[in-house]
Formats: structure tokens, C-alpha cells, sequence
């Protein structure tokens, strides 16, 4: 340049010029400590968000959730990502069909969503052990959650997988994730374990560079907030409606004196666990608690939209609040946009309060997806019905009656089809864990070691029933032991007569004290205080064997009536040229789980509810030909075993409305 002309100097500088006005400014999410704000690009930001869990919606209805989510004012959505979903196994990791977590993502961005991303490892959302595999505790002694060697070199291993896939969708790499949490609420956690929130907060910035946005969420509890919170991890916290703003955003400025205020969790309904009453949170008190944090210029994430689960295995978790409380199938959580995906009262009424702090989409809310009642299906040969009537839906008057002859299998008749690998011998009961089965059901089975002429107390040590154990003898069904529940049962008998006892795992702790939930029986089960041993252990695969297509293909027996004790039903109904969303209600039935076409729909339990029916997307459904039907029911199908398809969700027995919020 010393040597070079006047003249090509200054078209040298003008070039440059003309370089740096086309070339676009850098992309920033930062946070800016001076004004309390978040700054997107440089200007001041607030986002407004909702949660949606990707793998709790069918993946047809993906982009039909994500537009209702926008056209409600929210420019953001936040995402769980569950580790257990996607490493389903150790070095096993399925992103196909609905685990397609980069899929998702790229659809958030083209409806213009920015994204909120929550990868873990450990999560929450009410989910099988917060997100972790279960497969972590066939190492018995892991201490999860902490600077465990063995846990963190579990944890490196996913993260090495996971964020990789991430990072091109970082907002500062041209994609739309603004932030991204590390751990989530860890300050309710015994641990306390600094060390490992420093690895996570190493390995983040190795894996996803120095720009992204990485934070916190805890309680507003002082003690929650210290053991929670790290430096370079941007603390925020979580609350719901009826709280101090001011006091609960006070917590927040004691660990952030300055920058954003942010409520990560604003809890527009609450979950429902089995055997309690359905909850509900009225759509006044959420709008005006959202509205008193927007007029403090804080940015918000509700948990709008907690959707149904729709996998191939049961992954509703359990808290432990002094006792274990399994959370039941539904997650409708009573948010805004329901289970099916309908807006409610509630999602208008946020609608309404966002409006006032910045424009709306254009446009008119999409509508409720169409739901259809089917009617009845009949497990068995119907015949009782007055002459006549050939739709007896309720009172006989608008839905169709399919009258399929019933047919029905004992489990433990079909042990070869359950567990075609066959038992293990051993002398004392191991756990889930031991035999390397994550999720499901697993039959012990031994034989009384002597006469039992009077009746005897056969019974398990406290807490070593996890979760439900249905006990037989001779094939007979005596009754259930149940944690932090009945424990102990009177049998009589003959030496060598066989006794059986399918445990059900309702699902590991998914937040409390200590996430280490192992299954099946932890301890002896016992005749008059003496323990038997000598057991045949049977890990069964029921999901696979259904989606493989038994048993629709051959069952052994056909009966006119329901069994009790753990039995399977099937039976095929047609759709009248629709496959719309459906709920299915279980009249007289127990305890048991459902699938249709191949597809676990998950638990259901009338006896304690609150949930009474199963939402069934119109995507499982077949049009022009058969739909299978398969129930194993646990404890006593009916004498009449029919099922009810309905056009709208039951609750503590009544009926529940899309548009308003649950009768």
C-alpha cells in the first residue's frame, strides 16, 4: 500500500466500504447488565414464551401446536430435550420419527419462533426420572446428579452427541435458539454439588462456544437459589400465579443484582397425579399474575402447552413429597392449549393481556382440531341390548356399536410370547435394574415351599414394592401390594402350588429428594416372616410384542365374559371414513394400559382416576380398515368389557370441555 497510486488506493478504500455495507451485522442474544434487559442484534429484547415438550405431541401435530403458540403473541417457545428418549440404551440413540429433535427445531424456526432450549441432562417436565436414562442405575452405587465419575462420563457421552446438533441452530450460528439451560432446578437437589455444575458449565461452552446465552432456573427460595446458581450461569427463577411478584423477582436480584428479570416457569396449571383430584387454575389469576410481571418489563415463560404422551413406552415420572405420587398419563396440566391441542379460556385471556404489550399476529387463532365419538366397542359378543337399537352410543342414539367377539389371554399363560429370551434363575428377587429392563412389567414366579392350610401372611419389607405387584396363586389372582400401600396379603395352599407376582413400574421419581428409584422388588417377599426363594424371573417386552403385531394375530382363548387378575382383551373397530382425535373411556374396567394399532396410548385407572379417559390422536387411527384394539387389563375387566369413544375428556368422573375449563 506504501508504493500504491492515489488513485487505486482510494478504490481500495471504497471497495472496503462497499464489502462492510453488504455484509449483514452480526447476530447477538446478550444480556445487558446496564439496562436490566436482554439485548437481540443489539436492541433491547423481552420474550414472551411457552413450553411445548416435542415428545409428548404426535409428530403430525407439531406444526398445529407451534401456529397456535404464535398466533397467542408468544415470539418464543421453550424445548425439553429428554436424554431417555434419545439414548434409550448405553451408546444407543434414536432422533427418528418422533425422538426427531433437529426436525422439530427447524420447524420452530420457519414459523419464526426464536427457541428457549433445555437440554439437561436432567429435566424434570414431570418425566420418567427427569429425563435421565434408567440405565444409569445398573451401576447401583451412581450418585446421580453429582461429580460421580461414572455419571459424568454418562453425561459427557450424550452431550457429545446432543450438542453438536445444536449449535448450528444457535441464534449467533444463524438459527433461532436465544438460550440454552444448564441442569434445571438443581438447587432443589440434596447434592449441592458445585464441582458438578462447574463440569456442566465447562463442557457446555466446549461443545456450543462462549456466545450462547447459558442459565439457571430455581425456586424463589433463598437456599434453592444458592445451591442452584453459578457463576457465568445467568440465574433466573420460577412462579406461579398468586405469588409476590415483587418478593419472588427480589430472590432473582439477590443472586443478579442487575440484567433481565426472568420467570422461567410460570405455571398456568399444575400436573395431576393418580388418585387425587384433577387441578385446575382459573384463567383470571394466571392473566393478571401474567400481566403485573409484564408491566415490570419482564420476559416470561409459561407452561402453555404440555401435551399428550404419545411414545412407544409409559414416560410419566413421580414426585416423592413424603410419599411416592406417580403422575398420571395426561399431561394437560390444565394450560392453555389443551391436551388435544384446543385453545381455552385460558389461552384467550393471555392473548388478551399480551396484546397490551406488543402487536398480535395477524390473523384469526386456528381452531380446534376435529374431535369424533366414536361409540362403543365391544370386547365380547353384545347381545343385550333392546331390539332395535344397533347405535348404542349413550341411550342408544348417535354413535356405532362394534360387536366383536372377545378374546383374552392370561399373562402368564403367554410368558413364551412376553419373554422369548425365557427367565433367570435366582435365588432371591432382583431388581429391574439388576435384569437391565428400563421400563414396564417383569413376573416373579416360585412355588409355596410347604403346606398352607390356614391362612398365612405372604408380604414384602416396607418400601420394597416399587411399584405395584399383582399377586397370583395358582394362576388365581389374590389381591395387589403396593408402595407406601398395602404390603402384605393371607394366602393358603399346597406345597408347590405357584406363586406369581407381576410388578409394574408406575414410573421412576421424576423430582424429590433422590432421582436413584429402582424398581421391582427390592427386598425378600416372605411366607409368615420366613422368605421364599428360588425364583424364576420373566423381564417382559410387552410394547414390542404388540407392535409386532401379536396379539391380534392368535390368542388362545375366547370367552363371553371379563377375567380377573392380569389378562389381555382385543378387538378391531372401523372408523366411519374419518380418523379424527377421540378419548376413550374404560366403564367398569380396573387398572391397565392401552394400545391401538400398535401404539401405547398409556395407563389408565378408573377405580382411583382422576383421569378417566385416554386422548387418542386421529393420526394412530386407520380409515378403510380395521383399527386393533388391545387392553391388558390388570386386576378384573368387566363382565361386559366395552369401551367408550368419546368427543371430549372425563375428569374425577365429569365431563370435561375443550373450550372452558374442566367441569
Amino acid at each position: 500500500p506504501a508504493r500504491m497510486g492515489l488513485p487505486a488506493l482510494a478504490l481500495l478504500l471504497a471497495a472496503r466500504l462497499l464489502h462492510t455495507q453488504a455484509s449483514p451485522p452480526a447476530r447477538s442474544f446478550q444480556l445487558d447488565y446496564e439496562h436490566n434487559c436482554f439485548r437481540k442484534d443489539g436492541a433491547p429484547f423481552r420474550y414472551i414464551s411457552g413450553s411445548i415438550h416435542y415428545a409428548r405431541v404426535p409428530r403430525p401435530a407439531w406444526r398445529d401446536r407451534l401456529l397456535k403458540m404464535y398466533m397467542s403473541g408468544l415470539s418464543t417457545v421453550q424445548v425439553y430435550v429428554p436424554w431417555n428418549y434419545h439414548e434409550t440404551l448405553p451408546g444407543v440413540y434414536d432422533f427418528t420419527g418422533n425422538r426427531d429433535v433437529e426436525a422439530f427445531l427447524d420447524l420452530t424456526a420457519e414459523l419464526g419462533l426464536l427457541v428457549i432450549l433445555r437440554p439437561g441432562p436432567y429435566i424434570c417436565a414431570e418425566w420418567e426420572m427427569g429425563g435421565l436414562p434408567a440405565w444409569l442405575l445398573w451401576k447401583a452405587d451412581i450418585i446421580l446428579r453429582t461429580s460421580d465419575p461414572a455419571y459424568l462420563a454418562a453425561v459427557d457421552s450424550w452431550l457429545h452427541i446432543l450438542l453438536p446438533k445444536i449449535k448450528p441452530r444457535l441464534y449467533q450460528q444463524g438459527g433461532n435458539i436465544i438460550s440454552v439451560q444448564v441442569e434445571n432446578e438443581y438447587g432443589s437437589y440434596y447434592a449441592c454439588d458445585y464441582g458438578y455444575l462447574r463440569h456442566l458449565l465447562g463442557t457446555f461452552r466446549a461443545l456450543l462456544g462462549d456466545e450462547v446465552l447459558l442459565f439457571t432456573t430455581d425456586s424463589a427460595q433463598v437456599e434453592e437459589l444458592r445451591c442452584g446458581t453459578l457463576q457465568g450461569l445467568y440465574a433466573t427463577v420460577d412462579f406461579g400465579p398468586g405469588s409476590n411478584v415483587t418478593e419472588a423477582f427480589g430472590a432473582q436480584r439477590r443472586m443478579e443484582p442487575k440484567g433481565p428479570l426472568v420467570n422461567s416457569e410460570y405455571y398456568t396449571g399444575w400436573l395431576d397425579y393418580w388418585g387425587e383430584a384433577h387441578t385446575s387454575t382459573s384463567a383470571a389469576w394466571v392473566a393478571r399474575g401474567l400481566e403485573d410481571m409484564l408491566q415490570l418489563g419482564a420476559s416470561i415463560n409459561m407452561q402453555v402447552s404440555p401435551f399428550l404422551q404419545l411414545t412407544s413406552l409409559p414416560w410419566p415420572g413421580a414426585d416423592y413429597k413424603d410419599q411416592y405420587k406417580p403422575v398420571t398419563t395426561s399431561y394437560d396440566y390444565d394450560a392453555p392449549l389443551s391436551e388435544a391441542g384446543d385453545p381455552t379460556e385460558k389461552l384467550f385471556a393471555i392473548r388478551t393481556v399480551i396484546s397490551k404489550f406488543q402487536p398480535l399476529p395477524a390473523g384469526p387463532m386456528p381452531p380446534a382440531t376435529p374431535k369424533y365419538a366414536y361409540g362403543w366397542v365391544a370386547l365380547r359378543k353384545v347381545s343385550a341390548y333392546p331390539e332395535g337399537c344397533t347405535a348404542p352410543a349413550w341411550h342408544c342414539s348417535t354413535a356405532q356399536l362394534s360387536s366383536l367377539s372377545l378374546q383374552y389371554a392370561d399373562l402368564l399363560d403367554v410368558l413364551d410370547v412376553l419373554c422369548p429370551s425365557g427367565p433367570i434363575q435366582s435365588l432371591f428377587p432382583l431388581t429391574f435394574e439388576a435384569l437391565k429392563q428400563t421400563h414396564g412389567f417383569v413376573v416373579y414366579h416360585t412355588q409355596l415351599p410347604w403346606d398352607v392350610p390356614d391362612p398365612a401372611t405372604l408380604g414384602a419389607p416396607p418400601h420394597s414394592i416399587c411399584d405395584r405387584g399383582y399377586v397370583m396363586l395358582q394362576k388365581e389372582y389374590q389381591g395387589t401390594l403396593e408402595r407406601d400401600g398395602q404390603t402384605t396379603l393371607h394366602v393358603t395352599g399346597r406345597a408347590g402350588d405357584t406363586v406369581d407376582m407381576l410388578l409394574e413400574n408406575m414410573g421412576r421419581i421424576s423430582f424429590g429428594a433422590n432421582t436413584s428409584d429402582f424398581k421391582g422388588l427390592l427386598g425378600n417377599i416372605s411366607l409368615n416372616s420366613r422368605p421364599l426363594s428360588n425364583w424364576l424371573i420373566y423381564p417382559l417386552a410387552i410394547d414390542t410384542a404388540v407392535q409386532q403385531g401379536w396379539p391380534h394375530a392368535a390368542l388362545p382363548k375366547s370367552s363371553s365374559g371379563g377375567r380377573v387378575g392380569p389378562a389381555f382383551y382385543t378387538g378391531t373397530f372401523e372408523t366411519p371414513g374419518i380418523a379424527w382425535d377421540t378419548f376413550v373411556k374404560f366403564p367398569g374396567w380396573s387398572k391397565g394400559l392401552l394400545w391401538i394399532n400398535g401404539f401405547n396410548l398409556g395407563r389408565y385407572w378408573t377405580r382411583r382416576g382422576p383421569q378417566q379417559t385416554l386422548f387418542v390422536p386421529g393420526s394412530v387411527l386407520h380409515v378403510g380398515s380395521p383399527n386393533n384394539i388391545t387392553v391388558l387389563e390388570l386386576e378384573g375387566a368387566p363382565p361386559t368389557p366395552l369401551l367408550l369413544f368419546l368427543d371430549r375428556p372425563l375428569y374425577n368422573r365429569t365431563l370435561g370441555c375443550s373450550t372452558t375449563a374442566t367441569e
